[in-house]
């Protein structure tokens, strides 16, 4: 697996990137946090709870407002494996999945320990995150893919039957790689997301999603985003499903006012397919970034997931200054989110001067260790 040349990094194409960065990560969380106090729910329970328009704001979940799921978690590990594949390539180790599934790992490890353990110095500084040492409800695929040191690839998948959207879900990170080429970045979110979803449904919609990201990240429409992913997707076994969902979102934007019955009808059985076209359709259709996260979490599907990938599409596209700062005021995490997103954006854009032939940072190798 091998990267491309990176685009050339004036000062002006720095600031749009990192706040596209943000923009995505904090999207993504704040799309998780407003589902989460809804999530599984159906639509005439969550209209009873919340009035007549559904969730139209942040509301308890998990003992706060502005609380955050596994979604958000896993996607923040997704970042640190891909700043620690960065890391490790000077060292001719580059194996980005082999990076991811051992973030991933240290995930698995904030599920089962009460809190940091101070011994493991190569796990950086993310994993001694304590408010990440919280069980918010994560998928049984997760815990099984994770569970052991064995990692899944495309040929020996983990859980070959799960279709589910967690992949997709913790999957926008790999397409903020910009200085990548497109088949690369769908490569390696497929790889990964392999790692705990088998089923072709399950890992190609974290490619399709990571395609999509990708082209809103390098400034392109979401429509044509969407037609880059349809594209890269149709070479691959498998990508039916995942392409048909994705074409009932483009085709559904012109069936009339977006409410809770469409959303409801895009999401279908509530795998990862139409997980990612619910999401695809309520970016497209949303007045503003508060209007289509607001049509994401109110229907009859899992919430958290459709907020957060609809969330990462959104700040994608627009960066972070469109997010609403009163939910982003009380967001879970809110400065680890941003402490990570703008380590993220200075490795990609200035990582030699890092870590680098000519030099290295001993901070950044403490933060980012080269080791496991």
């Amino acid at each position: 697996m091998a990267g491309t040349a990176g685009p050339v990094w004036g000062r002006r194409e720095q600031q749009d990137f990192r706040s596209r960065v943000r923009g995505t990560l904090l999207g993504a969380a704040v799309g998780d946090a407003l589902g989460a106090p809804v999530d599984g729910m159906a639509i005439d329970a969550i209209r009873r709870a919340h009035g007549a328009e559904g969730v139209t704001d942040l509301a308890p979940a998990h003992g706060r407002r502005g609380a955050v799921t596994h979604h958000t978690q896993l996607t923040l590990f997704s970042v640190d494996g891909l700043i620690r594949a960065q890391v490790r390539r000077d060292t001719g180790a580059w194996h980005p999945p082999t990076d991811l599934h051992r973030a991933y790992r240290r995930w698995a490890t904030t599920q089962r320990d009460w809190g940091p353990d101070e011994r493991r110095k190569d796990d950086g500084w993310l994993a001694r995150e304590e408010w990440l040492y919280a069980r918010r409800d994560p998928a049984r695929a997760l815990l099984l893919g994770l569970g052991d040191e064995v990692m899944g690839t495309l040929e020996a998948p983990k859980n070959p039957g799960e279709a589910g959207p967690e992949a997709a879900a913790r999957s926008a990170p790999f397409g903020l790689l910009v200085g990548w080429e497109p088949q690369l970045v769908a490569q390696l979110a497929v790889e990964c997301a392999a790692q705990t979803h088998g089923h072709p449904v399950g890992y190609l919609a974290a490619g399709g999603y990571a395609v999509i990201v990708h082209a809103l990240a390098r400034g392109d429409s979401l429509d044509a985003a969407v037609q880059r992913a349809l594209a890269l997707l149709a070479a691959r076994p498998g990508h039916q499903p995942v392409s048909d969902a994705l074409q009932q979102a483009l085709g559904a934007v012109r069936q009339g006012m977006p409410g809770p019955e469409r959303v409801t009808e895009l999401v279908g059985s509530a795998g990862a397919e139409g997980l990612l076209a619910a999401a695809v359709y309520c970016a497209l259709v949303g007045e503003d970034v508060r209007h289509g996260l607001c049509l994401a979490v109110n229907h009859d599907g899992p919430s958290a997931a459709a907020g957060a990938l609809t969330g990462g599409l959104l700040g994608a596209l627009h960066g972070e200054t469109a997010l609403p700062p009163a939910w982003l005021a009380e967001l879970e995490g809110r400065p680890t989110i941003l402490e990570l997103a703008d380590d993220f954006a200075m490795e990609m854009t200035q990582g030699p001067a890092l870590h680098g032939p000519t030099g290295a940072s001993p901070a950044w190798l403490t933060r980012y260790p080269r080791g496991a």
